[in-house]
């Protein structure tokens, strides 16, 4: 599988949403905040992006 990148675009109009929660490590918010920082986004922005690349480029093994 070649290997892919996560680019982050500029913000767009997403429509109705909803409030979801989510436990997850301290390492990872740090991570998740250093890149919203670097990139001037919001840390959700950045968690909904990588949900949605992660979601787009699933490969389930049955």
């Amino acid at each position: 599988m070649p290997e892919k990148k996560l680019v982050i675009s500029s913000k767009k109009f997403r429509g109705d949403s909803a409030v979801v929660s989510v436990r997850l490590p301290n390492e990872l918010i740090l991570k998740l905040d250093e890149i919203a920082e670097r990139t001037g986004r919001t840390r959700n922005e950045i968690m909904q992006t990588c949900i949605e690349f992660s979601v787009e480029n699933l490969e389930i093994n049955d």
